[in-house]
């Protein structure tokens, strides 16, 4: 069965945005002056009248309203006015005290009813205001963004999870302390801000779903990623069926998410049953997809009215699709696998994976670095409370130590005893370590050792091309002295011109060397090719799926004279909950502290406060008395557990014969260790093998390209000579410029005057015979991401401008190795390039000009017009020539070893 393109996807223009909060005109500007005037003098505040003017501008923009600036544009003011807030609650008291700065009311109406407002003199009233509208401007910038490409969903998704952090951050920071008041909004409330954080996280993680489907990811990727989409629309929608929201919200939002929250379940039980389908596990795809239309259907009667059209049309052609499927599904059980339906309770919870969380907002909206009324000292109930708040951090601290202590105390004492993995092993739940696991994935991915045939064909191929290629650089040399001979016999001595094999020798040593190499390269292939099959068995585990049924089993006793077996497996068993149980009430415990912290504000007290500061901060930290208290004895019970699990695990490890079931795993292991290693040799060594080729052939295609020019001017001399000869017997013999006497013919490797240009010469340059045009070469094309050579010795290359003639690249057998290194040593790699002298290595800039030097052009004459090199620009294939091979190498999977650490000749 093949899945549509999306049905849950094109309901992707079906978002909500969420509206911005609107306030009232307000002065701070008077205020705040008369306060600095006041309470410091006027000089400090006409110093901070630039401050003052700042933060008057801000205010004013903020009840200008969203219209009159661009989202981005807005964001940023909401960021900054937010800093400045900051920087003003902790200098300013805004309270109704009379010695506090109380002609300031903060006045904002609730975003989603506008009759209703909240007026308070609490700056935090403010705060949780701009919290909520920069949430707001982030949903609007991603419901603005073109979601019908993938970037527009990327970008979407990116300023949805900021509108989650923006509500995160105002529900955990700012929210309590705003709704204080008996004058509040349900809108800036902890219920409400958390809704909307999961909101915003069901929309980014829908773009993601979107993205997935686009890209073509597998189903059951997609209904990990569409089953988390669900349950962050199915959190949201629990909020809005509790109070204080249930009562606040249209019937159109709650229709809205409460439909979506079908849809992508219904989505990830379709995508679910589709990789089900191919797995022939009819029997829960039959269940899976009667979930899912089960899901829609009740959605359908249960929500309220006023959900979009075009969402309701989603469901209904994903509800459509979901039958079809499953009608299928029930006639090919009917007819084939004769499987019972187990029923929808039975099944476990679908699998989900997050791709999103809320971005963390504690960076972006930091005003520890704002410099807005730096220059105001904060009054003694200020330092007061950073006094206090020092003491709070302090009892945190020691206590946060002590959960810690506790926890890493547990998790030793486990392992000590391999816990709780012996009791896993005994019911079958095994597991690699993760480590080991990671590297068998990674050989896994790469197609195990089953795939390394298909790779050392490759090498064959390879073989075969750069072969091909010197037999026909050597036909072409051949042919040419073949003619030369033939005309040396037909003119005797007038044929005066130098012999082929004179000039040629060069030439011909580096094809010898090449064969010599490639002789050389098959008996190494060879060698890789026997350890593949001598270490077959070895790796052979590597292809076992999943790899934890290689590992064994912890088996009960075959014999037992009391049948306590149960009891003491289920002893362990019900402790080790216990202790688990502990570990999450120490987790509990922590987040109590960090809350407590978070809610702990001092501050009105400290501002109100006639007595000694000492008495309130005393009697203000014994609230941390009772966790402190429950922390001591959590660590003592955790204590007592761990001694009667040690009692319990060793009579558990007498009757199951635990040391051995250690060792067998051990072995296990180990064998599965030696087994990576050696694929991972095997494979780097077949790598380098297929450089070497590559490489080879590209030395190759440069001696062909030098004799194809030697033998086209050799040709050219040809002619002239002939000529020349065919005068001398006519008695028409002349002296010039052009007499053979004069001519002279340059050895390979040198520089060669071509003769001035004769339109005789040119007429007859087609008439030169095939046999002395150059073969066109089959060449082989690295793939585009081929890792660079940096197993070679990076020395200059012969081929890129003449120099002395140097021996072409070795690839040493094992035993080319020195006879004092042993048969693993790496000193050098199987398919080296010695530098000094070998045509293989590197070009290395010349020590004065880092530069390249030009390509030369032997013989006198350049290859042919806009020649850059053989290997990447060959020419286009000649009828008869070799086809592309159908091959290419791949990147190697691992990383390539140094030049020092090569292994393709370990055994």
């Amino acid at each position: 069965m093949a899945a549509p393109s999306s049905t849950a996807a094109k309901t992707a223009n079906i978002m909500l945005t969420i509206p911005e909060k609107k306030t009232v005109s307000l002065d701070l500007y008077r205020p705040l002056r008369n306060y600095i005037v006041y309470n410091y003098s006027e000089r400090e505040a006409q110093n901070l009248e630039d401050d003052l003017q700042t933060l008057k501008q801000f205010r004013s923009d903020i009840e200008r309203g969203p219209n009159e600036s661009s989202l981005p544009a807005r964001r940023d003011l909401l960021q900054n006015y937010y800093k400045s807030l900051c920087a003003v609650e902790s200098r300013f008291p805004i309270s109704p005290d009379q010695d506090h700065i109380n002609s300031v009311t903060f006045t904002w109406y609730d975003a989603f009813k506008n009759k209703n407002k909240a007026a308070q003199q609490n700056i935090h009233l403010e705060k949780a205001a701009v919290l909520f509208n920069l949430g707001a401007v982030h949903s609007q910038m991603g419901l603005g963004f073109d979601r019908s490409s993938v970037e527009g969903r990327r970008q979407g998704s990116h300023s949805f999870i900021a509108a989650a952090g923006a509500f995160a951050f105002l529900r955990d920071n700012v929210a309590m302390k705003a709704s204080m008041g008996s004058s509040t909004t349900v809108d800036v409330s902890v219920e409400c801000a958390g809704m909307l954080e999961r909101l915003m996280l069901a929309q980014a993680q829908e773009c993601v779903f979107e993205n997935s489907i686009a890209k073509g990811n597998t189903p059951g990727v997609c209904a990990k990623i569409s089953r988390q989409v669900g349950l962050f629309y199915e959190e949201a929608l629990a909020a809005l069926n509790v109070a204080p929201l249930n009562q606040h919200f249209d019937k159109a939002w709650l229709a809205h998410v409460q439909l979506k929250a079908a849809l992508f379940y219904a989505e990830a039980c379709y995508r679910y049953s589709l990789e089900l389908h191919d797995k022939e596990e009819i029997a829960e795809e039959i269940a899976r997809l009667k979930s899912g239309v089960n899901v829609l259907s009740e959605a359908r009667k249960t929500s309220p009215r006023g959900a979009p059209q075009q969402l309701l049309d989603a469901i209904t052609k994903l509800e459509a699709s979901s039958n079809l499927n499953l009608e299928k599904a029930i006639k090919e059980n009917d007819r084939v696998y004769l499987m019972r339906v187990p029923p929808a309770s039975s099944l476990p919870p679908l699998a989900a994976f997050s791709l999103v969380k809320p971005m963390q907002m504690n960076d972006i909206l930091d005003a520890s670095k704002e410099k807005m009324f730096a220059s105001l000292v904060p009054d003694n109930s200020a330092k007061a409370l950073s006094r206090y708040t020092e003491m709070v951090d302090d009892v945190i601290r020691t206590q946060a130590e002590k959960l810690q202590q506790g926890s890493e105390l547990a998790r030793v004492r486990l392992r000590e005893m391999d816990l709780p993995d012996s009791i896993l092993a005994l019911e079958g739940n095994l597991s690699l370590p993760v480590a080991l696991k990671e590297d068998v994935e990674a050989v896994q991915i790469c197609g195990g050792p089953a795939g390394l045939d298909a790779e050392i064909q490759q090498l064959r191929d390879l073989k075969r091309v750069n072969q091909e290629l010197l037999v026909q650089t050597e036909e072409l040399l051949q042919k040419e002295a073949t003619e030369d001979t033939q005309f040396r016999t037909q003119f005797g001595t007038r044929w005066t011109r130098p012999q082929s094999t004179t000039l040629t020798k060069n030439l011909q040593d580096r094809l010898n060397r090449f064969a010599a190499n490639l002789k050389q390269a098959a008996e190494s292939d060879a060698r890789i090719d026997r350890s593949v099959r001598d270490h077959a068995a070895l790796m052979s585990i590597l292809d076992c799926r999943p790899i934890e049924s290689a590992l064994p089993t912890l088996a009960r006793p075959i014999l037992s004279l009391d049948a306590t077996e149960d009891a003491i497996v289920g002893a362990l068993k019900q402790s080790l909950r216990q202790l688990e149980n502990l570990g999450a009430q120490r987790a509990g415990l922590e987040d109590m502290l960090k809350e407590m912290k978070r809610k702990d504000d001092i501050l009105p007290k400290l501002m109100t406060s006639t007595g000694s500061h000492e008495d309130l901060f005393r009697k203000e930290i014994a609230k941390y008395d009772h966790i402190c208290e429950e922390i001591s004895q959590n660590i003592e019970a955790q204590e007592q557990l761990l001694l009667q699990i040690q009692a319990q695990n060793y009579e558990f490890a007498s009757i199951f014969n635990l040391e051995d079931y250690k060792a067998s795993r051990e072995r296990i292991y180990k064998q599965i260790e030696a087994a990576i290693l050696k694929y991972q040799e095997i494979k780097e060594n077949i790598n380098e093998g297929l450089k070497f080729y590559v490489t080879l052939q590209e030395a190759i295609t440069n001696v062909k390209q030098q004799c194809s020019d030697f033998v086209m001017t050799r040709n050219m001399q040809c002619r002239e000579m002939m000529e020349e000869v065919q005068r001398q017997i006519s008695g028409l013999s002349f002296q010039d410029n052009k007499s053979s006497s004069g001519y002279t013919y340059p050895a390979v490797g040198q520089a060669h005057q071509p003769p001035r240009s004769n339109p005789q010469m040119q007429t007859e340059t087609g008439n030169i015979p095939n046999s002395s045009r150059p073969h066109q070469a089959p060449t082989y094309q690295p793939p585009p991401q081929q890792p660079t050579m940096s197993g070679y010795s990076q020395t200059s290359n012969p081929y890129s401008s003449p120099q002395p003639p140097a021996p072409p690249p070795q690839r040493p057998t094992m035993s080319g190795y020195s006879q004092t290194s042993p048969p693993y040593s790496s000193s050098q790699p199987p398919y080296h390039f010695p530098g000094q002298g070998q045509p293989y290595s590197h070009p290395q800039p010349h020590p004065q000009h880092q530069q390249q030097p030009p390509p030369s052009h032997e013989y006198g004459q350049p290859a042919y017009p806009g020649w850059r090199g053989p290997y990447y620009n060959a020419p286009p294939q000649q009828p008869g020539a070799m086809p592309q091979p159908p091959y290419t190498a791949p990147s190697p999977p691992y990383p390539h070893p140094p030049p020092h650490q090569s292994g393709y000749y370990r055994q």
